[in-house]
């Protein structure tokens, strides 16, 4: 059984990048996670035009992506879920306010996991920030060997 809480203890808690960035989970489902990072002045990439760092946009665009395909894991608890490949298209500056990255799992195979993303500030959905496509390496951890 799923036990979503574990997800969010981990996008919030055991991940130090992630706590200090304040990730926080606002949904959390099989196949589908909305994480948020709130706004704070350290995050601005660009001082004349006050925008997010685009590297504050992929980070929660890998979270959410790389967490979403980890709900559709059968035995999460006993898997991994490493970044293969990444493609983020930004399509606006991230303004000075909350962001958050809304996730959807594209596909769980055996040893690959897809998932979309997309990235907006709260006040304006309608108006995505980026929209990225991850892939995700599943690996389980080998069984030990019992001799017959």
């Amino acid at each position: 059984m799923l036990d979503l809480n574990v997800f969010r203890h981990l996008a919030e808690e055991l991940i130090p990048f992630n706590k200090w960035l304040g990730v926080k989970a606002l949904h959390l489902a099989r196949g589908h996670v909305t994480l948020s990072i709130p706004w704070r002045e350290e995050l601005i990439g660009d001082p004349i035009r006050q925008a997010l760092h685009g590297g504050l946009i992929s980070t929660l665009a890998d979270t959410a992506g790389g967490l979403c395909v980890w709900t559709e894991i059968e035995n999460p608890s006993l898997s991994r879920v490493s970044t293969v490949d990444l493609r983020v298209d930004y399509l606006r500056p991230g303004r000075r306010e909350m962001l958050i990255g809304d996730a959807t799992t594209v596909r769980v195979g055996a040893k690959l996991g897809w998932a979309d993303v997309r990235l907006y500030h709260p006040s304006a959905a309608s108006e995505l920030v980026a929209t990225a496509r991850g892939v995700y390496a599943l690996k389980t951890p080998k069984q030990p060997h019992r001799d017959a």
